[in-house]
C-alpha cells in the first residue's frame, strides 16, 4: 500500500484582521519564546552526555523540528494572504465577514461568521469561507434558502438575518 498522498488544495488566501493578527502572534510566540526555551532544554539535555539514549534530548529534537515546520508554514502562509478590511458594497448580501443566522428545517437557528480557512472554528461560530455551507450561501439575501448535500442526506436552511458588524 503507497503511502502517496496527494498535495491537498490550498484554502483561499482571504482573512479577517482578527484572523491575521492571531496568526501573527502565534508565529511571534514560536518564534520569540517556544523557540529559544527549546533550544536551551535540548543543548542542557546534549550536555548530559550520549545522546542517542537522551530521551530529554531525543524529545527536544522532535519539538524543534515541529516547531520549525510551523514557523515555515506561518511565514508563507501570512505572506500569501490578503487582509479583508473593507465593506463589500452591497451589505444585504453574504460575503467574506458576513454574520449569517440560518434557521434549518426544525426551526433551530444558528450564527456563522464566514472567514478564511486559516482562522474557521466551528466551536466559536467562525465558518470557513471553503466549506459547503459557507458555499452555498455566498451572494445569498435575507429569505434565500438553500440546499446542502452530503452524501445521499439533503438539509434546507433558510437566511434569517445578515450583519458585518463585530459583536
Amino acid at each position: 500500500m503507497s503511502r502517496y498522498r496527494p498535495p491537498r488544495k490550498p484554502g483561499s488566501f482571504y482573512i479577517t484582521p482578527e484572523g491575521y493578527t492571531k496568526l501573527k502572534d502565534e508565529l511571534d510566540y514560536l518564534w520569540r519564546t517556544q523557540r529559544p526555551q527549546v533550544t536551551q532544554a535540548v543543548s542542557e539535555a546534549a550536555a548530559l552526555g550520549d545522546r542517542s539514549e537522551n530521551a530529554e534530548y531525543i524529545y527536544g529534537k522532535k519539538l524543534l523540528r515541529e516547531i520549525d515546520s510551523r514557523v515555515r508554514f506561518l511565514r508563507k502562509r501570512l505572506d500569501q494572504l490578503t487582509v479583508v478590511t473593507t465593506l463589500p458594497e452591497d451589505t444585504s448580501r453574504v460575503y467574506f465577514g458576513a454574520r449569517v443566522t440560518v434557521e434549518d428545517e426544525d426551526g433551530v437557528e444558528t450564527t456563522w461568521r464566514i472567514v478564511g480557512p486559516d482562522e474557521f472554528d466551528l466551536k466559536s461560530g467562525l465558518l470557513s469561507m471553503d466549506s459547503p455551507l459557507a458555499r452555498a450561501l455566498m451572494g445569498k439575501t435575507i429569505d434565500d434558502e438553500i440546499v446542502i448535500r452530503v452524501d445521499d442526506k439533503e438539509t434546507y436552511y433558510c437566511v434569517t438575518q445578515i450583519s458585518y458588524q463585530e459583536s
